[in-house]
């Protein structure tokens, strides 16, 4: 019983300081500090936060092209600049959270977003046509409800 008093004592000797530097760190910044040790290097972490600020622009432009598409602007040449500018800004906001080295190592946004940024693409290929042909444009929202009705 006398060997097991020491080692007692020793471990709590150790364990004090980690403790009290732990105790004087908010939740996030433990959490950032074990992503640097326990998250390969290709490893991006997207908090909470930014993966909702990108997913809150992104419906924001599809809700944009859904307007466009809907042919609430009359004139013709109009709706095509708005579509055309809704697809680029949904690509380019796809583009950044594909998994990658700019991108999330979500899983989700790994099985998904390539795919849906790869229909975006033909979407705009699809409006930029003489005349244009807005059926894939009419899919790209689609591509996020289904996504979304997937995966939660």
């Amino acid at each position: 019983m006398r060997i097991q008093q020491p080692l007692f004592i020793i471990r709590a000797m150790l364990l004090l300081p980690v403790l009290s530097a732990i105790g004087g760190c908010g939740d996030s910044d433990i959490a950032a500090m074990v992503r640097k040790v326990t998250y390969p290097p290709d490893f991006k972490y997207v908090t909470g936060d930014e993966l909702r600020s990108s997913m809150n622009q992104l419906a924001y432009q599809v809700q944009l092209l859904d307007n466009a598409l809907a042919g609430i602007d009359s004139e013709q040449f109009t709706q095509l600049q708005l579509v055309l500018d809704a697809l680029r800004n949904i690509e380019k906001i796809g583009s950044s959270l594909q998994a990658g080295d700019a991108g999330s190592s979500h899983p989700f946004l790994q099985d998904y977003m390539r795919d849906f940024v790869s229909d975006v693409g033909k979407a705009r290929d699809a409006a930029s046509l003489n005349p244009p042909n807005f059926y894939f444009a009419g899919r790209v929202s689609g591509g996020c409800l289904n996504c979304h009705k997937v995966n939660r």
